[in-house]
């Protein structure tokens, strides 16, 4: 079974040249076995692939653009539908081919079918792994909680006290200052007093 790959070298489309670049570039970075089929100088490769492209596949104007890819007689798609295929890592089924040993594509079919219910042996225990560290942080969260709870409680009577002797320093000092200011005001009164009898002293004599 050999991939065809139908090209156009002399495309004077540069996104057309780019796709076929792509898709042989791929193909040979994989080590996947093709052929090349030039449809610019070889009317008969552009009348094979015109024929064999279904024609759901076809554009609108019915002449369908490089690059094609065939394997063998089987149609696999256009660049698109390659693209499409590469990016979901389904490409050895979209052309059509058994993927190679130690390919992520075996390995990952290999895991899922290890497990009745399809699902994957590593993201099963990942995931009871993940609900018991959630639980234990949980619990961890609960008892800083609590401690904290419990530190607020022992803490409020010593603000009390703080507050209490606050206020009591305050109060003494009000007391102070209301003193100092009657002394003051008796100050002047006393000196008025002592001028008056020095006057009567002095009527006297």
């Amino acid at each position: 079974m050999v991939i065809k790959v139908f090209v156009a070298t002399s495309s004077g489309s540069i996104a057309i040249r780019k796709k076929q670049q792509e898709v042989v570039g791929f193909l040979e970075a994989n080590k996947i076995d093709f052929k090349e089929f030039d449809i610019a100088g070889d009317e008969d490769n552009r009348r094979w692939m015109r024929e064999n492209v279904p024609g759901e596949k076809k554009p609108q104007n019915g002449i369908p653009l490089p690059p094609q890819i065939f394997n063998e007689e089987q149609y696999c798609g256009d660049f698109d539908s390659f693209f499409s295929a590469k990016e979901e890592n389904i490409i050895y089924s979209f052309l059509g081919l058994a993927p190679p040993p130690g390919s992520k594509v075996t390995k990952s079919s290999e895991e899922a079918s290890s497990l009745p219910n399809g699902d994957v042996a590593g993201e099963a225990q990942s995931n009871t792994e993940g609900t018991e560290k959630a639980e234990e942080s949980g619990q961890h969260e609960a008892q800083k909680e609590g401690s904290e709870d419990a530190g607020n409680l022992t803490g409020s009577p010593e603000k009390n006290n703080k507050t209490e002797e606050i206020t009591a320093e305050g109060a003494e000092g009000e007391a102070e200052e209301e003193e100092a200011e009657k002394g003051e005001e008796e100050g002047p009164g006393e000196e008025e007093e002592g001028e008056e009898e020095e006057g009567e002293e002095e009527e006297d004599s």
